[in-house]
């Protein structure tokens, strides 16, 4: 399970590796680009019904964490539907290799 940091929160937003090796494709890419987006994602089932959004630009900090030491092998059908995704109004959908939507799972800070 890979992690992707986003800002100053310090929320992880744990992501398969698999699929984050694919996200961070199209997200470097994109702020490379000098592009701010949204990426928008399903809860897990095992968390609060729902979804998240966040807004991705350039000025932000983003770090990319993988438990696996060696990269997958990526699919170039894929990048290419999240990066259509990604340029759309709509912003960057995670959807999973067969197009349906796919959940990730932040962390929620803890309310003491």
């Amino acid at each position: 399970m890979g992690t992707m940091y986003y800002g100053d929160s310090g929320l992880p937003i744990h992501i398969e590796d698999r699929t984050l090796a694919h996200l961070k494709v199209v997200i470097a890419t994109k702020l490379r680009r000098d592009e701010s987006f949204t990426l928008s994602w399903r809860h897990p089932s095992d968390e609060r019904e729902g979804r998240s959004t966040v807004w991705l630009q350039p000025s932000i900090p983003l770090m990319f964490t993988f438990e696996e030491p060696r990269g997958p092998e990526l699919d170039r059908a894929w990048i290419e539907s999240l990066t259509r995704s990604a340029n759309s109004t709509g912003g960057l959908t995670l959807v999973p290799q067969d197009g349906a939507s796919t959940e990730l799972a932040a962390e929620q800070p803890d309310s003491a």
